[in-house]
């Protein structure tokens, strides 16, 4: 599938990478490997460059590479992989709705070699919407790689289409629970852009140049001795790894999150301390306002366990203390 765009005058003079990650909404990393990979022409010249500085009125054409054909999976190989012990939430004709587990992937891109969530939905013969490219198939939102939890999946492109409008008018999200290495001092709302890390090519911070993105932080429970706290989120944009760089920005981390500078030791600590735990929507169909909970995973309820004396009642926090919590502060 090829995707063609012109270059407009907010563009000009900046770099084919940049230009492209905002475009296809991926990593510049897995950018550089569609550049270097051949899969990219500037005014119809095949460009390896990333670095190129565009010009207005440029027309960049993008070839996608074809997603890895699921037939070179070994069923065994492919469905006992613990990453893909996927649980349904929902299903119906119009969506799906999962808890993801951590360390999967969703969508195949040039920089992935391993089976991804859209290989599963597709082995497992689920319908999927098909307006986005190939690799995309049924996906609306992501979750990243070590983030488990609520996902919704468009079976229809009628689905996905009124799901996708329902991103842009907030009237879909997702509140996350997270663990931090150091409590917040109140309930808090960073409200800063996020771009591309100048340190760290693969990591997003707080950056005057990049997108904006505004985060609520929500205490719950602090741990028994102290050092631990968790937390609840809720995200007003979507960008990359918005809660980590914005945690980040205030000198918090999530526990085990290493790329994005927890120091803390890792023993007994086997994932990031991130999950999508309650979805909203509206029904693409039926008009019905719906939330999913999905379960904190075993591996990250042990860690609760072992550190915080209340810490079974976190499974029970509902939808309405959630809501509350943040109206008394939003």
């Amino acid at each position: 599938m090829d995707k063609n765009f012109i270059v407009d005058e907010s563009y000009n003079q900046k770099r084919l990478d940049q230009f492209l990650s905002d475009k296809l909404e991926e990593t510049r990393n897995q950018i550089a490997q569609l550049i270097k990979k051949g899969f990219v022409k500037v005014n119809n010249k095949t460009t390896t460059k990333n670095g190129l500085k565009l010009k207005e009125n440029q027309i960049i054409d993008v070839e996608l590479p074809e997603v890895q054909e699921i037939k070179e999976l070994t069923d065994i190989d492919f469905i006992n992989d613990d990453k893909f012990n996927i649980t349904t939430i929902y299903e119906d004709d119009d969506i799906l709705v999962i808890n993801k587990p951590i360390n999967l992937i969703i969508h195949d891109a040039p920089s992935v070699n391993e089976p991804t969530l859209v290989d599963w939905l597709k082995h497992k013969g689920i319908a999927l919407s098909t307006i986005s490219a190939q690799i995309r198939h049924g996906i609306v939102h992501r979750l990243d790689k070590g983030t488990s939890g609520a996902m919704v999946i468009a079976k229809t492109n009628e689905a996905h289409v009124k799901l996708s409008e329902q991103l842009q008018d907030k009237s879909m999200g997702r509140y996350y629970i997270a663990v931090i290495d150091m409590p917040l001092k109140d309930h808090t709302i960073i409200d800063k852009p996020i771009g591309r890390s100048v340190n760290n090519r693969i990591k997003m911070a707080v950056n005057p140049e990049g997108k904006e993105a505004k985060t609520a932080f929500a205490k719950v429970l602090q741990s028994d001795d102290q050092n631990y706290e968790i937390i609840l989120a809720k995200l007003f944009t979507g960008r990359t790894h918005q809660i980590r760089a914005h945690l980040n920005f205030i000198n918090r981390h999530i526990v085990g999150d290493v790329l994005y500078d927890f120091k803390g030791k890792l023993d007994n600590i086997n994932r990031i301390y991130l999950h999508a735990y309650s979805l909203y929507l509206i029904h693409p169909r039926s008009g019905e306002k719906m939330v999913f909970k999905a379960n904190l995973p075993e591996n990250y309820m042990k860690f609760i366990r072992d550190n915080f004396t209340s810490g079974e009642d976190i499974e029970n926090i509902d939808q309405d203390y959630i809501t509350n919590i943040f109206t008394d502060f939003l």
